[in-house]
């Protein structure tokens, strides 16, 4: 497994928590972030889909899927520009931005991380497809 890899495992694995909490406790996930309770069954839907996502990103991890590395790093940090979005217009606790914060460093280190691997001739980045070694994984 490369070091890049890694990291989205290491992010996978926040991931999946979050979606467990939303999907199990979500009116304590929503309490830490100075959010009311809810009633509602869609923050559990949420849930579910967050730890579906976390889920197609072990998978990436596992099967090297490099096109998916570098998209995440441009796609992760968007999460803070938005809950930011959402702060500035009252919608939510500046507490969100928690959230965010974890996921635009988890961005951060597997780009540094891709760079670092580029700079030493440890993987042959980009990649269009998936690691034919590793299909018979998936």
């Amino acid at each position: 497994m490369s070091k890049t890899a890694f990291t989205i495992k290491a992010s996978c694995c926040y991931i999946i928590a979050v979606g467990l909490a939303l999907v199990l406790a979500p009116n304590l996930v929503l309490s830490a972030m100075r959010m009311p309770p809810t009633y509602d069954v869609w923050i559990r839907v949420l849930g579910v889909v967050v730890i579906n996502i976390g889920i197609f990103f072990w998978v990436a991890a596992r099967t090297e899927a490099v096109a998916l590395f570098h998209v995440s790093v441009v796609v992760r940090p968007l999460v803070l520009v938005w809950f930011g979005v959402f702060v500035l217009l009252g919608f939510v606790s500046p507490m969100l931005l928690v959230f965010g914060v974890i996921e635009a460093l988890g961005a951060l280190w597997t780009w540094l991380t891709m760079k670092s691997e580029q700079r030493d001739g440890q993987r042959a980045y980009p990649a269009s497809r998936i690691d034919p070694r590793y299909e018979s994984r998936m």
